[in-house]
C-alpha cells in the first residue's frame, strides 16, 4: 500500500529584485557613506598615529607599517566570510557585530605595551570588524542601485574623503592633548557609530518568485514547478517528476530552462547520494559562489586588484612622515592629507558622474585613472617644499578619487549584481596579498634608502603594472562582444 504523500510549499526567488534607484535606497547610501568614513577614512588618517607610535616604540618604518598592513589584509581575507554571514543571517546584523568588534579593537589598542599587541588589536581585530561592516554594506548598495550605481558608489565612497579631511587634523589635536593612547580611545568610541548606521540596512525583497510543491514519497522524490507570473496564473502548471536513480545532469538542465519541461509529466530516476550532493552544492552556492574562480574575466580583474593594493595604501600611510622628513611642521603635514581628501572627494563625485554617462567603457576609464595615479606617485620624490607637497597631495587625491569611484562598478559589470556579494568577497580575498605586503615592502625600501620617497616609487610601479591587467580585461571584453555578434549573425 502506497504511503500518503507529503506536500510542502516553498517560495523560491528566481531573480534579484529590481533596484529601486531611489526612495529607501538613499538611506542605504547614507549608511554606506558612513561605513566608508569610519573604516577606510580612519585607515587613511592613521599616518599621524604612525609618527607617534614610531617614536614611542623606537622601531623601524617596516615594523610600524605592519599595523596598517595587517588591518588592510584582514579586511580582504575576511571579506568572503562577511559575504557568507550576510547571506546566512542578515546584512544588518553582520554590520552591527562588525562595528562592535572594530571599536573594541581600537580601544584595546590604546593599552598596548608593544607593537605585537598593536598588531593584534588595531591591526587584526580592527580589520576583522571593518570587513564585517564594509563588505555587506557595499553589497547592499549594489542591490539598491542599478541605473545610478556608478554615482551611488562614488557618493558612498566620498565618506572616506570627508572623514579623512576632518579626522587627520583632529587626530593630531587629540594626540597633542591626550597622547596617542587617549586619541585611540576616542577613536574607538567614534567607531561605535558603525552599529547605528548598520541598523539602516533593510533587506530588499524580491519581486519575482515561483511556488514549488515537493511531494516526498518513501523511496522517491517528486518536484512540481508552478509558475505564478500574472499572465500564467490561469494556465496549467508544468510538472516534472523525479524518481530514484535518474540522471542529475538532465534534471539540472531542465531546471535551468523551464521552457524545456514538457506539459506531460516526466519521470527521471535520481540516486539518493547524487540528490544529497546537489542539495549540498546548492546550499554552498547560496552563501559562497566558488564557481567565480572559473570566470577568466573575474580572475584577471582580481590580479589587477592584487597589484593595485600594493600601491593603494602605502602613500596615505607615508605622506605625513615624508612631509615631516622634509621639514614641514606637524599641522602642515596633517593638512596635506586634508587637501588630498578634498580633491579625492571631487574626483570620486566627478568621475562617478562621468562613468554614469556611459560615454566611455568603465574599464577604459579605470585603466586611465590608475595609470595617472601611478604616474603621480612616481613624481612624488621631486616634491620637497610645502608648496610642492600641496600640489602633489592635490594631484594624488584627484587621481585616487577617480580610481576608487568606479572599481566596484566594474566588478558588478563583470559578474552581474546577483553575484556581487560573493564576487566582492573573493575579490577582496585575492587582493589581500597586495594589501598585506604593500606597506611593509614600501617600509623596507624606506629603511634601506633612508628616504620616504622610495615608498612612493614602489607604489607607483605597482599601480602601473596593475593597469596592464585592466588593458587585458578590456581586450577580453572586446573579443567577447565580437564573438557574440558573429554568433548572432550566423544564426540569422
Amino acid at each position: 500500500m502506497d504511503s500518503p504523500e507529503k506536500v510542502q510549499k516553498v517560495r523560491v526567488a528566481v531573480a534579484p529584485a529590481a533596484a529601486p534607484d531611489g526612495g529607501y535606497a538613499w538611506f542605504i547610501l547614507l549608511s554606506c557613506f558612513m561605513v566608508f568614513a569610519l573604516t577606510f577614512g580612519v585607515i587613511k588618517s592613521f599616518g599621524v598615529f604612525y609618527v607617534e607610535i614610531h617614536k614611542y616604540f623606537e622601531t623601524t618604518a617596516t615594523g610600524t607599517s605592519w599595523i596598517t598592513s595587517i588591518a588592510v589584509a584582514t579586511i580582504h581575507i575576511v571579506a568572503p566570510v562577511a559575504s557568507a554571514l550576510s547571506a546566512r543571517y542578515s546584512h544588518r546584523s553582520v554590520v552591527i557585530m562588525g562595528g562592535l568588534i572594530c571599536s573594541l579593537g581600537v580601544v584595546f589598542g590604546a593599552f598596548a605595551n608593544n607593537l605585537v599587541e598593536l598588531y593584534l588589536t588595531v591591526g587584526f581585530l580592527n580589520g576583522f570588524g571593518y570587513a564585517l561592516t564594509w563588505t555587506p554594506t557595499v553589497t547592499m548598495l549594489g542591490l539598491y542601485f542599478e541605473r545610478r550605481r556608478p554615482v551611488a558608489n562614488a557618493l558612498a565612497s566620498a565618506g572616506e574623503c570627508i572623514l579623512t579631511f576632518v579626522l587627520t587634523p583632529l587626530c593630531q589635536l587629540l594626540i597633542d592633548s591626550y597622547t596617542w593612547r587617549g586619541a585611540l580611545l576616542i577613536l574607538g568610541g567614534l567607531q561605535l557609530n558603525l552599529c547605528v548606521f548598520g541598523m539602516l540596512l533593510r533587506p530588499l525583497k524580491a519581486t519575482r518568485e515561483v511556488t514549488s510543491e515537493v511531494r516526498a514519497e518513501e523511496e522517491g522524490l517528486s518536484l512540481e514547478l508552478l509558475p505564478i507570473d500574472d499572465s500564467e496564473k490561469s494556465k496549467p502548471g508544468k510538472e516534472l517528476r523525479i524518481s530514484e536513480g535518474s540522471d542529475l545532469g538532465a534534471i539540472e538542465a531542465l531546471l535551468e530552462d523551464p521552457e524545456e519541461i514538457p506539459n506531460s509529466s516526466m519521470k527521471v530516476h535520481v540516486s539518493k547520494n547524487r540528490t544529497k550532493r546537489a542539495e549540498l552544492r546548492t546550499k554552498i552556492l547560496l552563501y559562497v559562489d566558488y564557481t567565480l574562480i572559473t570566470n577568466a574575466r573575474f580572475m584577471v580583474y582580481s590580479m589587477f586588484g592584487v597589484f593595485a593594493a600594493l600601491g593603494f595604501f602605502a602613500p596615505a600611510l607615508f605622506l605625513v612622515p615624508y612631509a615631516r622628513s622634509k621639514g614641514t611642521e606637524e599641522y602642515q603635514a596633517a593638512a596635506l592629507m586634508s587637501i588630498s581628501a578634498v580633491l579625492d572627494l571631487f574626483g570620486r563625485v566627478f568621475f562617478g558622474w562621468v562613468a554614469n554617462l556611459r560615454q566611455v567603457e568603465t574599464v577604459q576609464q579605470l585603466a586611465a585613472s590608475v595609470i595617472l595615479l601611478g604616474t603621480v606617485l612616481l613624481l612624488c620624490p621631486l616634491a620637497s617644499s610645502f608648496t610642492e607637497l600641496v600640489a602633489f597631495s592635490a594631484a594624488y587625491g584627484l587621481a585616487y578619487g577617480a580610481t576608487v569611484a568606479i572599481h566596484i562598478t566594474v566588478l558588478a559589470e563583470i559578474v552581474g549584481v546577483h553575484r556581487l556579494g560573493s564576487a566582492l568577497g573573493f575579490f577582496m580575498l585575492i587582493r589581500s596579498s597586495g594589501g598585506l605586503l604593500g606597506p611593509p615592502i614600501a617600509g623596507f625600501f624606506i629603511d634601506k634608502m633612508s628616504d620616504y620617497g622610495t615608498g612612493f616609487l614602489m607604489a607607483g610601479v605597482a599601480l602601473i603594472v596593475s593597469a596592464l591587467f585592466l588593458l587585458l580585461l578590456h581586450q577580453m571584453n572586446h573579443r567577447g562582444r565580437a564573438s557574440a555578434t558573429n554568433s548572432h549573425d550566423m544564426q540569422k
